[in-house]
């Protein structure tokens, strides 16, 4: 059963315990509120929800919402995996293999500087004062 966190034993014994508390003459009666009560809040939750469908439109019927549950996001796991694919990366780029390494970065910026030879031993780097 598990509803709200109570398993079939602890049911049973709250069960009893409205019978003596109550009394068998008033149990009926508010059963039949409890019962009210859950028609008035599914009702609720329906109203609202048709309210949400009538504001929104359709999409929202196409939404997966468990795609959207931020529960599913584990901020460890995510650090874990970049961190792991990181380290793949450089382990792959150190043995030497290029075709699992990453590719060098070129921006659209500055295409001149990914282009230029390297630098000899004592030539000093290029400096632009504008960018500083």
């Amino acid at each position: 059963m598990d509803l709200f966190g109570i398993n079939g034993s602890e049911f049973i014994i709250l069960a009893v315990l409205a019978v003596v508390v109550l009394g068998p003459e008033k149990l009926p009666e508010y059963a039949k509120k409890l019962a009210n009560l859950v028609k008035e809040v599914r009702r609720m939750a329906n109203g609202a929800k048709e309210q949400l469908r009538e504001e929104v439109g359709d999409e929202v019927a196409d939404i997966d919402w468990r795609k959207l549950d931020p529960r599913q996001y584990d901020p460890r796991r995510i650090i874990k995996e970049a961190l792991v694919d990181d380290f793949d990366d450089a382990l792959n780029a150190a043995k030497g293999k290029p075709e699992a390494a990453a590719a060098p970065v070129r921006t659209a910026i500055a295409p001149h500087v990914a282009s230029q030879a390297p630098l000899s031993a004592n030539e000093p780097a290029p400096f632009d004062n504008e960018a500083t």
